[in-house]
């Protein structure tokens, strides 16, 4: 008799609502990263048009990055929710985690939820572009949005705390 295997990564474990700004956008821009050609170029449009062109840049590079090395170097390949979806899951909870505490500095802390994620060898650095990516997504918090932009924060916490 075989088991079914359970994906526990893309276990629903809280909503989009329930996060922070920081956290929440880490997500969203992660699932939009992963749509495709599309997708990434909203996250670039937005960093940009927030951020300038120079800033921009680096943070959609460092996402780019982090999201190459989990490709390439993931103990396992990371679920995801889809785009619209107001609900997150394992994986990506851990994603946000990772990038809330580069946003505020905790290089090390990073580093340690990085290694749930990627071989031990590359947790340094990517919580050094964790960094990057969260100082920018801070930022973007901080800033006054452009009437233009694509994705608002609004999007994130108007989530219903009905389960499914």
């Amino acid at each position: 008799m075989k088991h079914k295997t359970i994906s526990r990564g893309g276990a629903p474990v809280g909503h989009l609502g329930e996060l922070g700004p920081i956290e929440a956008s880490a997500i969203i821009y992660w699932r939009l990263w992963a749509e495709g050609t599309d997708g990434q170029r909203r996250v670039q449009s937005d960093f940009r048009s927030v951020l300038g062109e120079t800033v921009g840049f680096e943070a959609v590079h460092a996402l780019a990055q982090i999201f190459d090395m989990c490709a390439r170097h993931c103990r396992r390949p990371l679920m995801r929710h889809g785009l619209a979806c107001k609900c997150i899951g394992a994986d990506e909870s851990c994603f946000a985690n990772f990038i809330g505490y580069a946003s505020e500095c905790k290089r090390e802390d990073a580093a340690l939820i990085a290694s749930l994620m990627v071989d031990p060898n590359l947790c340094i650095p990517m919580a050094a572009l964790a960094q990057t990516f969260g100082l920018a997504l801070r930022r973007m918090t901080l800033a006054p949005l452009p009437a233009d932009l694509k994705f608002t924060l609004n999007d994130i916490n108007t989530t219903s705390k009905t389960i499914h």
